[in-house]
């Protein structure tokens, strides 16, 4: 079902312009992102050059606006494809004063038309949508088409942080890390029931675990 338009969205998310990029490409084939860049200035957008991280598909914001809290000696992307959604996350932020979050409206498929190669050092993918249709499997977010945007992205020390909740996902996701070329570790079946520290959970992420369902949890990553 099709979410329904926010009232004044515009207005909303023009009062939250400062710490939020608009990606307006309309190209669905989406070869602009290989096109004409247009790198972001983080350094200028957060005037610091302290290590950027990236969190994709950020919802309303639990998790990027307590993890930028939790850590403001790093500066913190989140990135969301959907307005409706993203205007929550983005009024949270500005609420709560975070000088180290900020937002980029875009799909993933044109995150290299705005990112600079080798310059993000952690990347969260925090509950995306699983699309269970195989016919669908190539819009899932670890798909090997994204995992090689990624690779662009990245430092080559940098690593990806995945949690989900949907088993069938999860196994779909180490085949394709590993078709990648990635390394994995710290891998968790059973997340809230590990003794894994410092979890900051997402909205999705307390609703499942609260039902009892287990949080699976990986790092991939290329080099040591």
């Amino acid at each position: 079902m099709r979410m329904r338009k926010k009232k004044n969205l515009e207005e909303r998310l023009s009062a939250v312009g400062d710490i939020l990029f608009i990606s307006d490409i309309e190209d669905r084939n989406f070869k602009t992102a290989k096109d004409d860049k247009e790198y972001i200035d983080f350094k200028n957008w957060f005037k610091n050059d302290n290590p950027i991280y990236l969190e994709i598909g950020c919802g309303k914001g639990k998790f990027s606006c307590e993890y930028a809290k939790s850590h403001p000696e790093i500066n913190l992307i989140a990135v969301e494809k959907t307005a409706n959604v993203l205007v929550s996350a983005c009024e949270k932020a500005k609420t709560e004063n975070i000088e180290n979050l900020k937002f980029l409206k875009c799909s993933a498929e044109y995150l290299e038309k705005y990112i600079m190669e080798n310059s993000i050092e952690r990347l969260f993918l925090n509950f995306s949508c699983p699309f269970p249709k195989k016919a669908y499997a190539s819009h899932r977010l670890t798909h090997i088409k994204f995992l090689e945007i990624y690779k662009k992205l990245l430092k080559p020390t940098a690593e990806i942080h995945q949690k989900t909740d949907n088993m069938h996902f999860f196994e779909f996701s180490i085949e394709q890390f590993t078709l990648g070329g990635f390394k994995l570790k710290n891998i968790s079946l059973d997340l809230h029931n590990s003794d894994f520290e410092g979890n900051i959970e997402t909205e999705y992420e307390h609703r499942f675990a609260s039902l009892g369902q287990p949080i699976y949890r990986l790092e991939a990553y290329l080099n040591d």
